[in-house]
């Protein structure tokens, strides 16, 4: 059976979500490298002690690590039935976490929150996986 014909005609959007969000990661990821080199922070030391700008851009990376993996099971599930709204969703949450990064980058936890829009995207695939869930046992 041909992959193409069992997904939704418009999962390209997704696929090019999913792109996007490696796209976030792998930025994040490179911040937290170049802060090491520039705060002196040696692996396998996860924060410093004395530089809390590293522990921010650090937090960052690490805080959409731990949400990451919940949201590509959401996102998938949406995605699968409702591939443009999980694609809007999606692109809202890897979005948002560029700027809840940008704004921790400044050193001022609290300006993380910048990215709190993302909740929108998150909580959205979330409602669409569970609505997708009552329509498979036959409750909606």
């Amino acid at each position: 059976m041909d992959i193409l014909t069992v997904l939704p005609s418009n999962f390209g959007y997704v696929i090019f979500t999913y792109l996007y969000s490696w796209v976030m990661l792998t930025y994040l990821g490179m911040n937290v490298g170049s802060a090491r080199k520039k705060y002196g922070v040696k692996y396998p030391t996860m924060y410093s002690d004395k530089e809390n700008v590293f522990n921010c851009i650090q937090r960052a990376h690490q805080n959409t690590l731990e949400v990451y993996p919940q949201w590509l099971v959401f996102q998938t599930i949406a995605a699968l039935v409702y591939p443009l709204s999980a694609s809007v969703l999606g692109a809202i949450w890897v979005t948002s976490r560029l700027s809840y990064a940008w704004g921790y980058y400044t050193g001022d936890p609290a300006k993380r929150m910048n990215g709190g829009y993302g909740y929108i995207g998150y909580f959205g695939v979330i409602i669409l996986s569970i609505c997708i869930a009552l329509q498979l046992i036959g409750v909606y």
